[in-house]
């Protein structure tokens, strides 16, 4: 059996923070860190990686609950990780990464430091941190790194997630979820997302447009149409944005007279003078090609 490495010496010998000197020659700490040689860093992320899952966990465990600069060399060290195994031939290296930050995100586990695992896991996840990033998505403060993850990770299983989320989600986390859903595109969400055209917060309801846009379907057309007619300006705007978004996509996907009764309606809508590029944009998708 391979000799267990001592990860908080590896640790350790990340540099110190660089320093300046004032005019008096006192020397101050700048703050930053210039890092290793990279030859030298690969020593180190190799020696803690072939320790295995419980050495990647031991330097997730040296992180301080707030970033005061006091664990910056683990920090570092964990970043460093994440752009090494993401290298070509590194993926059983990868695979211990990702399943010792996984390990790491449930429990009683300071929020600012699942919030930084997430983060790495943004860079270097793969599926097997789908499930606990997944749990998060219903935490007001881990929401939104755990959808951001979630969506690096692998968009189909993010789209997945999201879906479960959605119908327990509240305030922020639900505007999240649902502009989340938007960047998969995940076209299961399309009913719900209709619904949430609905919802009571504005920004989940332009949110919801814009995602629907982003699904290209042929059964939002009504839907977006009469979001398209809202009394709030900003809401309004928003939502004739999403309805030429699908008017292009539909078009693009060879499905003309849909597109067309998007294009008719902001043509015969917007008649303010605010509103005239709106009309004029339309009138012109309208005109016949020459």
């Amino acid at each position: 059996m391979a000799e267990k490495p001592d990860v908080k010496a590896l640790v350790e010998t990340m540099p110190d923070l660089d320093s300046r000197k004032d005019k008096k020659g006192k020397v101050h700490t700048t703050g930053k860190l210039t890092g290793p040689k990279w030859p030298d860093a690969e020593k180190v992320y190799e020696a803690i990686l072939d320790g295995g899952r419980e050495a990647v966990a031991a330097v997730v465990d040296l992180l301080e609950p707030i970033d005061d600069g006091r664990d910056y060399k683990a920090r570092y060290v964990l970043a460093g990780l994440a752009a090494f195994v993401c290298r070509d031939g590194r993926e059983k290296h990868r695979a211990v990464y990702d399943e010792a930050l996984a390990s790491r995100l449930g429990g009683d586990r300071p929020k600012p430091v699942r919030a930084f695992l997430l983060r790495q896991l943004q860079t270097a996840g793969d599926k097997s941190a789908v499930a606990a990033a997944g749990k998060l998505l219903l935490d007001e403060d881990l929401c939104e790194p755990a959808a951001q993850a979630l969506v690096a990770i692998d968009p189909k299983a993010a789209g997945e997630a999201l879906r479960r989320a959605l119908p327990r989600a509240d305030g922020p986390r639900r505007l999240t979820i649902v502009q989340g859903l938007g960047v998969v595109a995940d076209a299961a969400s399309a009913r719900a997302l209709r619904e949430a055209l609905g919802d009571a917060d504005r920004e989940v309801r332009i949110a919801a447009g814009w995602s629907l846009a982003r699904l290209g379907e042929d059964g939002s057309v009504e839907a977006l149409m009469k979001a398209a007619d809202a009394k709030d300006r900003w809401e309004r705007i928003q939502a004739a944005r999403a309805c030429l978004l699908l008017a292009e996509k539909l078009r693009a996907a060879g499905k003309g007279t849909e597109a067309a009764r998007l294009y008719k309606h902001l043509r015969d809508t917007r008649r303010d003078e605010s509103e005239r590029y709106l009309r004029e944009a339309a009138e012109r998708a309208l005109a016949p090609s020459t």
